[in-house]
Order: structure tokens, then sequence, then C-alpha cells
């Protein structure tokens, strides 16, 4: 039998959706036992309401995986270190990036020489996500590193992405 993968650094996707905290821990817990570097990582979309009306419209909700502005994504971040630190991981660094989920995941996992790129996929999202994909068959398609896939548990509630709190 052949020797366990030897870790250094682990990017982890973060939207702050209920499946964020356990894909989160999960890698965080894997970092703190490798001794390995952890790399949190949010995308999220700056576009203005009216943008975002009508891209909804024409082209419906396109934005799987990526948080509606950088209030939310900091939000979203600011959870992610607090649970990796509970875990004991280290911190290499934690980002937010304007951009598409899978494709920030990918090119910071390029940019950061990851050993292991770890993100959190639904269960049967829909016919929309087969056809279209998710981040996470994406990520799997794409990915130059190794993969995990962290599940809601069995049984558990639907899981969404969270929303852009209403202006106050």
């Amino acid at each position: 039998m052949g020797k366990a993968p030897d870790y250094r650094t682990i990017v982890v996707g973060t939207d702050g959706s209920p499946l964020a905290a356990p894909t989160v821990t999960r890698a965080a817990w894997l970092a703190a036992q490798a001794d390995a570097d952890l790399v949190i990582v949010c995308a999220y979309a700056e576009l203005s309401r009216r943008q975002e009306a009508r891209n909804v419209a024409t082209l419906g909700d396109s934005r799987a995986g990526q948080i509606p502005g950088r209030d939310t994504a900091g939000a979203a971040i600011a959870s992610a270190v607090a649970l990796a630190r509970e875990q004991g991981a280290t911190i290499a660094a934690a980002l937010m990036a304007d951009g598409e989920p899978a494709s920030t995941l990918l090119s910071t996992a390029r940019d950061r020489a990851a050993d292991l790129l770890v993100v959190g996929a639904l269960r049967d999202a829909g016919i929309a996500d087969r056809l279209l994909g998710t981040v996470a068959t994406e990520v799997v398609r794409r990915a130059e590193c190794e993969v995990l896939i962290v599940r809601p548990p069995h049984g558990a509630p639907e899981l969404h992405a969270p929303q852009e709190p209403p202006p106050a």
C-alpha cells in the first residue's frame, strides 16, 4: 500500500451557506492534521441591483456558489476563518475575488500550488445543475490537484447560498 498524500497547501471555497461550515471545518481539520497551509477563498459578484435583475430576467440566476456583494463575501470569509481557527489550522490567506466561483478556486489552487482543493456540493440540486454543471463539477473536471467534495449530512434540509441583505 502506498504512502498517504503529503498535503502542504489546501484551498477551500466558502460561500457562507450552511454547507460552507462543514466544508471549511473538514478542510481546516485536514490542514491541521497535515500541518499544511490553508487558503480560504470566496467568490462574489459586484453587480448593481439593476444589473443583477437584468441578468436574472434574461439568463436565470447563473451565480451558483457566487455571493452577491463584497460585504456578504466578507462575512462569509470571517465565518470561515473563525471555523478554521477552531480546528487549529494555519491560515495562509483568506481571499475574496470578484469572479466566477469555479474559475476563482481553480486559479487560486494553481497559483498557490495547492495539493488539495475542498468544495461543498449539494445532492441532486436539479435539472439546471445537471445541464449547466455546478461549481463542484467544474472543479472536479478542471483541477490539477486532488479534490475533496464535502456533502451535507444525509437527511439534512435543502441548503441554499445566502442572499444579499436588504439595504439599511
